[in-house]
C-alpha cells in the first residue's frame, strides 16, 4: 500500500500553463469559468496541481472561485506542477516552459519532495531562493504580488508509519523554517498552512482518498488564507 501511495505522491502528476479559448478551459482541466483578466501563476508540485482531488477544488482554483466572488476577474489559475516534483525539477520546468509574465499573482509551494527524496536542508535553500526570485520576476518584480505557501505536514496522514511521525514532522519543520526565512528576507506574504495541514490527524475528512494528499476541504482552508491577501494587492 505504501508503495502505491509513494508512487501518487512521487511518480504522476500534470503540467499546464496555457489556456485553451475554444473550450473555455485551461490545458490541465481547471473547470472555473474564464471571466476576467488578472494572471494567476501556481507554482509547485502534488499539493499544487491536487494531486487525488477535483480540478475546482485545487487550492489555487479555489482561491480564484473565492475571488471571483468578491469582484475581482481572474483568468483561470495557470500551473507549472506536477506530483513528484522537487525545487530541481520545478527549476527545470521554469527554463523549459519560460512563462510570460508579468503576472498579478504568483503563488509558490515547494519541497516536500527535497524533504522526502534527499534530506538537503542546504541545497533546498540555494534552489528556493533561486525560484523564489524568479517568481518576483514573473510578478513584474512586485514582491508584494508574490505568495509563499508552507509545505504542509504529510505526518498527519496515514501514509507515515506512527514510528515515524515525529521525525517526518521535525524534519518538515526544518525545511519550512528556510522557506519561511527566505520569503520574509525577500519582503514575500508567507502563508502559513502548515497547523491546519495537522488537523488531519484528527479528522479524516482533511484527507483525500489516497491516504496521503489534501482534501479540497483542506485546500480550501488554504484558498481562504491565500485569497483573503491577494484581496489586498488585487482589489
Amino acid at each position: 500500500m505504501h508503495l502505491l501511495l509513494a508512487s501518487l505522491l512521487f511518480g504522476l502528476g500534470f503540467i499546464g500553463c496555457n489556456k485553451d479559448s475554444n473550450i473555455g478551459m485551461t490545458s490541465n482541466n481547471t473547470l472555473i469559468a474564464d471571466t476576467g483578466t488578472k494572471r494567476y501563476l501556481a507554482l509547485g508540485d502534488s499539493y499544487t496541481i491536487g494531486q487525488s482531488v477535483a480540478a475546482t477544488d485545487r487550492f489555487p482554483a479555489q482561491t480564484v472561485a473565492q475571488l471571483r466572488s468578491k469582484g475581482i476577474r481572474m483568468h483561470d489559475p495557470e500551473y507549472i506542477a506536477t506530483t513528484g516534483w522537487t525545487t530541481s525539477n520545478l527549476l527545470n520546468a521554469l527554463h523549459t516552459q519560460n512563462p510570460q509574465g508579468p503576472y498579478d499573482a504568483v503563488s509558490l509551494l515547494i519541497g516536500v519532495n527535497d524533504q522526502y527524496q534527499t534530506h538537503d536542508t542546504t541545497n533546498y535553500r540555494s534552489r528556493f531562493t533561486q525560484l523564489l526570485t524568479q517568481a518576483i520576476v514573473l510578478a513584474g518584480n512586485r514582491t508584494a504580488r508574490v505568495f509563499v505557501v508552507s509545505i504542509p505536514d504529510y505526518s498527519a496522514t496515514p501514509f507515515v508509519a506512527t514510528s515515524n511521525k515525529a521525525q517526518v514532522s521535525k524534519e518538515l519543520d526544518w525545511f519550512n523554517n528556510i522557506n519561511k526565512q527566505v520569503a520574509l528576507q525577500y519582503h514575500i506574504v508567507y502563508i502559513d498552512i502548515t497547523p491546519s495541514s495537522r488537523e488531519a490527524a484528527t479528522n479524516t475528512a482533511l484527507i483525500a482518498s489516497d491516504s496521503l494528499h489534501p482534501s479540497g476541504l483542506e485546500y480550501k482552508k488554504w484558498a481562504d488564507l491565500l485569497s483573503a491577501k491577494m484581496m489586498e494587492v488585487l482589489k
